[in-house]
């Protein structure tokens, strides 16, 4: 390339033919300014695919959020209205064992003890039959009478018409000290009450056990026996029951206090329209019952108190966290919470769901009925109890395993997080203390029966009904556990004084 003159101007330099007669120095101007302009707009587009990716991240999180809640909402529908599903197991089973083989006999399994009713301890009338000359099967006439007697016991309730009414005649005695004449009860009385306390004593029985409204009990004693009281007369003999048995209601608050291995549970209920909760806490001997507005761990302080020692039964609610120097997290609430996670999981769009969290949760469930099958094997006495750390360590370490890796579904996460925790030595509690259940069926079997009365009754109304809902179920089950009838210590309730009572709730111990 030839070099070009120093003093060399073009001529065409303001207008050049091969620019368009453009200015050769606009268009150079124009090409630097591109360069930067160039470099503004790769810029420009670089931030906009920037914010497109951020935007797709976004909405591919909502859709994944939006998948899980519509997952969550079938999954609330079919459990609002589920299918019978022992029903179509059982008929599949059938389906399957009549292609393969016979039938399976029905009846209980292998090894269950027969169900008999004991022989009455005494006989009150014998009645003779004669021999029937007719034969009941094919109506033959002319039969003949054999040698031998059938022998037929049966138990039947007597029904009294009436009530029965008795009348005392008190003698009085002056009190120099009050100023009026006074008298003492007698046998079975209560002063001044028309109502004796057997039939008050039915009434609570038939009401906080047996689990009837007001107006059927009034119902049932008028049909029945003849006894005529309206539905508010009941609800006073609840608050006449409920104020004499306050004193062993807070004994058995105390009690609980005392014991080394309680299960705790809450469930929901109702009071003048507004929520609040039923608290249980109890073992095999006692059930104390506690109806609060609130769910916090203040209401579980106050019933366990600030110094519980004991072990706690319990899921996995943050209530109880204080409560107890060691807890046992109920093993059966996590079979039944992976489980509804596996159904959540299996509601998801196929291509959203993730083969981890099948994974997780199968392992997780065969974990934990293991150590159910174990609990039971140690209560029995099939395992020996200097096995249990060697077993302890060998579930840990396969629960370790379990939830090793995250997972993007988030309810298994978070259940995978909890286990991973600091927590999850208190999941085989029941390996290191004996007596401890892996499971809290205990409390769950307890609740379920207000969980039926409040079905029945719809709550309550006010503040003494609380109380009455609180302190007579929590008599009526302790009596129950303790071996004793509950509707004869209902009327050594109303009879005698808190000693005697207290003696016939604990079967004649303090």
């Amino acid at each position: 390339m030839p070099y070009v003159p120093h003093d060399f101007k073009c001529p065409y330099k303001d207008s050049c033919p091969h620019l368009e007669w453009l200015s050769t120095q606009w268009a150079l101007e124009a090409y630097q300014r591109a360069e930067d302009s160039y470099d503004e707009h790769i810029q420009i587009v670089d931030n906009f695919y920037n914010n497109v990716e951020t935007l797709r991240e976004q909405v591919r999180h909502l859709e994944r959020e939006n998948a899980e809640l519509k997952a969550k909402l079938n999954l609330l529908h079919q459990q609002q209205f589920k299918p019978n599903k022992k029903k179509n197991d059982r008929l599949k089973e059938n389906r399957d064992v009549s292609s393969s083989r016979e039938k399976k006999k029905r009846g209980a399994p292998l090894g269950h003890p027969a169900w008999m009713r004991p022989e009455p301890e005494r006989i009150d009338r014998i009645i003779h039959v004669s021999a029937p000359t007719l034969c009941p099967f094919c109506q033959k006439e002319g039969l003949k009478p054999v040698p031998g007697i059938k022998e037929h016991v049966q138990e039947d309730i007597v029904i009294q018409p009436i009530p029965f009414v008795t009348q005392y005649l008190h003698d009085q005695a002056f009190c120099t000290r009050c100023n009026r004449s006074v008298v003492q009860p007698g046998e079975n009385e209560i002063l001044n009450a028309p109502i004796g306390p057997v039939a008050k004593s039915v009434a609570v029985y038939l009401r906080y056990r047996i689990g009837i409204s007001y107006r059927k009990t009034t119902e049932l004693l008028h049909e029945l026996f003849g006894l005529k009281f309206v539905p508010a007369s009941a609800v006073g003999f609840d608050r006449k029951a409920t104020a004499r048995g306050d004193p062993l209601y807070e004994d058995l608050r105390e009690k609980i206090r005392s014991s080394e291995v309680v299960h705790a549970d809450e469930t929901s209920w109702r009071n003048d329209g507004l929520g609040h909760f039923v608290w249980f806490a109890g073992h095999d001997q006692l059930a104390f019952y506690h109806i609060d507005r609130h769910r916090s761990a203040s209401v579980a302080k106050d019933i366990f108190g600030e110094n519980f020692e004991g072990t706690v039964v319990r899921d996995r609610y943050a209530a109880y966290n204080d409560i107890g120097k060691n807890w046992q997290s109920c093993l059966a609430h996590i079979i039944t919470k992976t489980k509804e996670i596996i159904r959540e999981h299996d509601l998801l769009h196929q291509d959203e769901k993730e083969e981890a969290v099948n994974s997780f949760c199968n392992h997780l469930i065969d974990l934990c009925r293991q150590a159910c099958d174990v609990g039971q094997r140690l209560k029995s006495g099939n395992i020996e109890w200097d096995s249990t750390p060697g077993i302890k360590h060998r579930f840990i370490r396969t629960l370790n395993k379990i939830c090793k890796l995250p997972l993007n579904f988030k309810p298994a996460e978070t259940l995978r997080s909890h286990l991973a925790g600091p927590e999850k030595k208190f999941l085989f509690t029941f390996l290191d203390h004996p007596g401890v259940p892996p499971t809290n069926n205990h409390a769950e079997q307890s609740l379920r029966h207000m969980v039926i009365f409040r079905k029945i009754c719809f709550g309550n109304r006010s503040d003494r009904g609380i109380k009455t809902h609180s302190v007579l179920p929590s008599l009526v089950q302790t009596a129950r556990r303790q071996k004793v009838n509950p509707r004869h210590f209902l009327q050594i309730l109303f009879t005698s004084d808190t000693k005697t009572s207290q003696a016939a709730l604990f079967n004649n111990s303090s």
